[in-house]
């Protein structure tokens, strides 16, 4: 890049990356950004109006297309050609990667919720887990103005578990549906709220992001920049200042320090050529997402770090946490054969339920810590691969079936908490390599009691609710070790560069910046010290934001 007098180099295009850039590149900084997947171009690339009629098998999931064959994840998944990776004896980890400009957030569920008070000290309220070494004051701000540039809809609800936004901030929230009022009501009688959902999916036109149209999957990506990606947004406004290049198809492979044990360089492989290329840089962020990036430290030990680059505190890959996960759902006999009409919306939760049992721990009623929400799954959706399970026969008599069942599912998916623990984290695998030569990642996983007991709790109360909806239970509800999602399932993995107030228990400071390197940062979900029941990734982007905001004042005043 000898054209182009960079100062910082961003590894990882997603949310943390694509933000950290934008801030930099508007503070005046010139910035390189290298992503390990293919370039894409959403614009071009979206298969926004394909039907699943139009897929082979009705667009069911496979290995290669694990949320559907339209999913817009086009290149990744939990399994990547060429990019293996182990578990250890007895454990069981998903890890998922999007291999393409965006990252994640080309496929993300668009949920944006904002950690509260509760979230940031943890440990100072039940003992456990670690605090964050900020709290939501610090952040509050700045929520504000991420919400702003990403363009989220929903309401102030006034609950201790979802922060108000300022004024003016949010956009307006989609109707609800039909089966989401019936929901509300039902959880209304056992005194637990239902609100409206706040998503990253523009309900009025913003800078030249189109409003939402309510036709397509968000899932598949969004050519008019509805639902928020980075590929439509921040990297494309990055890229007007004139300060960002991007080189794609950049693996990268360790970063470099000199003969006094200071970060440098950082070396990385041409996907396409398979040679290694070594860029110096004045700042290096790792923004590859939270495992990614505790890779590249892990790979990049040398004598003046030989337990891995800012791992002298030997957590870079511990403190490994995935949010939980449980599906429970019933057929609900007063939505059979209701009238069939558009029901699409935004294509996600228009209503959900929040944590609210905030109180009940403090006065002790609940045998676990931390908190869950639920989310809705319901309406009239394209149909897909599967199939009604109580069809029977053949003709206009399953027709009818189909078409009375049709719209009357409602299911719950409870999104909770995960406290870390010893048994759950991430190393490398020094046997195995990918097929550019670097070393893997080796997982070891195990749920908690706390998250079983959590999980217990959300069978009974999802039951409950579906019960009050009309909902029939013929069979017991199954253990909480069998309805747990898989360790990574979720696609939350968070911790593994944990920030703190101390270098002997964490990886970076309140900033991103890592204790032992100090012109080495990380913004990704790695930094993440707890990993509450919402969404990560509005909160990536918001610490990349306030942390880029103080990199370039850094930088500016020649402290870096």
């Amino acid at each position: 890049m000898k054209d182009f007098d960079y100062e910082v180099i961003v590894v990882g295009s997603g949310a943390g990356g694509a933000m950290a850039a934008y801030t930099l590149t508007k503070e005046g900084h010139k910035v390189l950004m290298l992503e390990a997947g293919r370039d894409y171009d959403p614009k071009k690339e979206t298969p926004m109006f394909k039907r699943n009629g139009d897929a082979p098998l009705m667009g069911a999931g496979n290995a290669d297309k694990n949320f559907g064959y339209y999913d817009a994840t086009v290149d990744g998944g939990w399994t990547v050609p060429n990019e293996p990776y182990t578990t250890g004896e007895g454990s069981e980890f998903l890890w998922w990667r999007a291999r393409m400009l965006g990252g994640r957030t080309n496929h993300w569920g668009r949920y944006s919720l904002r950690f509260s008070e509760h979230d940031f000290k943890g440990k100072s309220r039940d003992g456990l887990g670690a605090d964050w070494p900020i709290e939501y004051k610090d952040l509050a701000s700045w929520y504000d103005k991420t919400e702003e540039i990403v363009g989220i809809c929903g309401v102030n609800t006034g609950l201790d578990d979802m922060p108000d936004a300022s004024e003016g901030i949010l956009q307006p929230p989609p109707k609800p549906r039909v089966p989401e009022l019936l929901v509300k009501a039902a959880a209304n009688k056992l005194g637990i709220p239902t609100v409206p959902m706040r998503r990253a999916v523009l309900t009025r036109p913003k800078d030249n992001r189109a409003a939402c149209f309510y036709a397509t999957p968000c899932g598949h990506g969004c050519s008019i920049g509805a639902a928020f990606q980075t590929t439509t947004s921040l990297i494309p406004m990055a890229k007007a200042t004139g300060r960002l290049q991007v080189i794609t198809d950049a693996m990268v492979k360790e970063v470099n320090v000199d003969d006094s044990g200071k970060v440098t360089a950082i070396t990385y492989i041409d996907k396409k050529t398979g040679s290694p290329r070594r860029l110096e840089a004045r700042v290096i962020i790792l923004a590859a997402s939270a495992c990614e990036s505790a890779r590249i430290l892990l790979n990049s030990k040398n004598e003046h770090h030989p337990r891995g680059l800012a791992n002298s505190s030997g957590h870079v890959g511990r403190n490994l946490m995935d949010s939980t996960g449980m599906n429970l759902g019933a057929m609900i006999p007063g939505l059979q054969g209701r009238p069939i009409y558009n029901e699409d919306g935004h294509t996600a939760n228009h209503l959900f339920i929040p944590w609210w049992g905030h109180k009940m721990q403090e006065k002790g009623e609940l045998d676990f810590p931390r908190g869950y929400h639920f989310e809705i799954g319901s309406g009239f959706r394209e149909p897909g691969a599967g199939v009604p399970g109580d069809l029977d026969g053949y003709g206009k008599p399953m027709k009818d079936i189909a078409k009375r069942a049709y719209g009357s599912y409602v299911g719950l998916s409870l999104r909770g908490e995960m406290l870390p623990n010893e048994h759950s984290y991430m190393e490398i695998d020094e046997n195995v390599k990918d097929a550019w030569g670097i070393p893997v990642a080796k997982f070891h996983w195990k749920w908690s009691e706390h998250e079983l007991k959590q999980v217990e709790h959300g069978l009974k109360t999802a039951k409950a609710i579906l019960e009050n909806m009309g909902a029939t239970f013929t069979n017991p509800l199954p253990k909480a070790e069998d309805a747990i999602s898989k360790g990574g399932e979720i696609i939350h993995e968070v911790g593994s560069t944990r920030m703190g107030s101390s270098p002997e228990d964490s990886v970076t400071n309140q900033w991103g910046q890592t204790w032992d390197c100090d012109n080495l940062f990380v913004m990704d979900a790695g930094v993440f010290a707890s990993n509450p029941h919402k969404n990560c990734t509005l909160t990536i982007m918001t610490l990349a934001m306030r942390n880029s905001s103080w990199l370039a004042e850094q930088l500016k005043q020649g402290v870096l």
